[in-house]
């Protein structure tokens, strides 16, 4: 029996989790001989440097883990250490971030984890990540390849602001992709690194806490769940500081085009699945 998992939507198939392919591992499963352990480490570090500051990384964590669990099982299992490294990376950014922003992303961040849960049964997430990837896709090229000096900062829009943090949030539920519809807002405004860093720190920190019931109702969190996400924190904790300062040592320049460049791959990422649901 399969548990019906489709990787544009790992939330909306974790009604299927009786299915044996998809149990949890726990504590006493491990081995440092264990091919898995070394990969919930390596994700671990990934959601780490992506709390950090460091752009995109923190997307390809669920990927390397469903090279040897189900990609449900490395969703639900990822969460709280997600949730937990924000701790850190809070603090880190305490001082750094864009509060006129956080104002209007927060809770439209929070709208879209709402409606994400509202409809996850009915909305082709397909359709949504294609259309985000697009965006993204286009932005970025318009960037690369125009002509001209750079362009002037743009200021804080609330309809925009509006519009993208809900995309945020509401991607980030559905489809694990909050990122590229909040860059499409943010980076035209060409703020400070850090600023940018803990903008994005602090938003995401909020999303995150807010799928927690959400996530616990379409299936609890066991125990052993939690026990083997916190002994992994360490590793998370340790990344997340050397994200911090890898985004410290970076140019503006340099920090930027990474940024870009991870939102390119990122959209060409959910182009290539949303079409691949499509065509099959």
């Amino acid at each position: 029996m399969r548990c019906g998992y489709t990787r544009s939507n790992p939330v909306r198939a974790v009604s299927g989790w009786a299915c044996q392919n998809c149990r949890m591992p726990t504590l006493t499963d491990l081995s440092l001989a264990d091919p898995l352990l070394w990969l919930l480490c390596l994700a671990s570090l990934l959601v780490g440097l992506s709390k950090g500051g460091l752009p995109g990384v923190g997307m390809l964590a669920v990927p390397i883990l469903s090279l040897l669990i189900s990609p449900v099982v490395a969703a639900v299992l990822l969460l709280p250490i997600f949730i937990l490294s924000d701790v850190v990376a809070v603090w880190l950014y305490r001082r750094d971030y864009s509060a006129e922003n956080l104002q209007v992303l927060i809770p439209a961040g929070l709208l879209g984890v709402l409606l994400g849960w509202a409809t996850a049964a009915y909305v082709s997430d397909q359709v949504v990540s294609f259309l985000i990837g697009a965006l993204g896709i286009t932005f970025c090229l318009s960037q690369w390849l125009r002509r001209g000096g750079r362009l002037a900062p743009r200021p804080v829009d609330r309809r925009r602001g509006l519009f993208w943090g809900t995309m945020s949030g509401f991607t980030s539920f559905v489809s694990h992709a909050g990122a590229p519809p909040y860059q499409l807002y943010m980076l035209p405004q060409q703020l400070p690194k850090l600023v940018f860093a803990g903008t994005t720190t602090l938003l995401f920190a909020c999303v995150n806490l807010a799928k927690v019931i959400p996530y616990a109702s379409l299936h609890p969190y066991s125990d052993t769940t939690l026990w083997l996400s916190a002994a992994l924190v360490p590793v998370a904790g340790i990344g997340t500081v050397a994200g911090k300062l890898l985004v410290q040592a970076l140019s503006e320049k340099w920090f930027y085009q990474g940024v870009q460049i991870a939102l390119f791959l990122i959209s060409m990422k959910l182009v290539q699945s949303g079409l691949w649901t499509v065509l099959r």
